[in-house]
């Protein structure tokens, strides 16, 4: 090996070197950044507590959070009935061509839409055509816009890095395409779907503007009354319902309750870690799925 081999070896180290500590410099920062908010929030929101914060009434934000949860259920329902089969489609099915490259500009393009213009079309399309009121299915509806694009891409992108011997291999044994699918590349497959499933659940929870024009600002809820056809019936889809982020938005600008600033710091605690505790069970729930399909789970 010559001299200028030995530099250009030695050169090619040295900038290896520097990108990985530049890298895990910038990876650190943002880390260190994302905990010190987090922390913040929480800390500052579970000191502004206070008693009948968490009731079912007008002063607590019980029925908030249960909104939230509600609405977070009826839009990953249906973001997922949607998502998944069009990223299987497009992963397994869709012909390479101009109409395919157009179909995934636009599904790239609906991703990076703002939210107020999904929620004016979700008010115009689910609220006014059907000349309802606010009401939660109409926003679960409109913040599944947001949320079919990201579950569509992870699950084509989660298809398309398996192995192509896998679809191969159990369609040599027999099985069709479709049973293939369903029985070899959804279960490999699972954990980046998950993945992408809880990015979006991330964007629900905290979702605001959207929600404005379609789940409604109000929450009136009788959990006496069971009646599924009731307005006041908490699982009632076509009530008003308003979510945790909204909440905020409204305690910060327009309440008038003298301990509206607690309530809104401690309702940003709550919703921090209900997101955090939503992430680490479902993350939990995947990844026991997965061992269980591979056969790596204990016994």
């Amino acid at each position: 090996m010559d001299e200028r081999m030995r530099k250009r070896i030695a050169q090619a180290k040295n900038v290896d070197r520097f990108m990985t500590i530049l890298f895990s410099a910038i990876g650190g920062f943002f880390l260190i950044f994302i905990l010190l908010l987090a922390g913040y929030i929480i800390v500052n929101g579970l000191m502004s507590y206070f008693p009948g914060v968490f009731s079912f009434t007008s002063k607590g934000i019980g029925n908030q959070l249960f909104n939230t949860i509600y609405l977070l259920f009826l839009s990953l329902l249906f973001s997922c009935l949607v998502g998944i089969p069009a990223g299987i489609y497009m992963a397994e099915y869709a012909k390479q061509g101009k109409v395919t490259e157009f179909l995934r500009m636009s599904i790239e393009s609906l991703s990076s839409l703002p939210s107020i213009v999904i929620g004016l079309f979700g008010y115009l399309a689910f609220v006014l055509t059907f000349g309802a009121t606010w009401n939660l299915l109409a926003g679960s509806l409109t913040v599944s816009i947001l949320s079919i694009p990201l579950i569509t891409t992870s699950t084509e992108d989660a298809i398309r890095a398996l192995p192509r011997n896998f679809v191969e291999g159990s369609m040599a044994l027999g099985s069709t395409h479709w049973y293939a699918i369903v029985h070899t590349l959804l279960p490999a497959a699972l954990p980046r779907i998950g993945s992408g499933i809880i990015l979006a659940a991330g964007r629900v929870f905290g979702e605001a503007t959207a929600l404005m024009y379609t789940s409604g600002m109000s929450t009136r809820i009788d959990w006496a009354n069971w009646d599924l056809t009731s307005p006041l019936n908490a699982l009632n889809p076509l009530r008003t319902g308003e979510t945790l982020a909204l909440h905020i938005w409204v305690m910060r600008s327009e309440a008038v309750d003298p301990n509206s600033a607690k309530i809104a710091n401690f309702s940003a605690a709550i919703l921090v870690i209900v997101v955090l505790l939503f992430s680490v069970i479902a993350r939990r729930i995947v990844s026991n799925i997965n061992k269980k399909q591979t056969g790596s789970a204990k016994k």
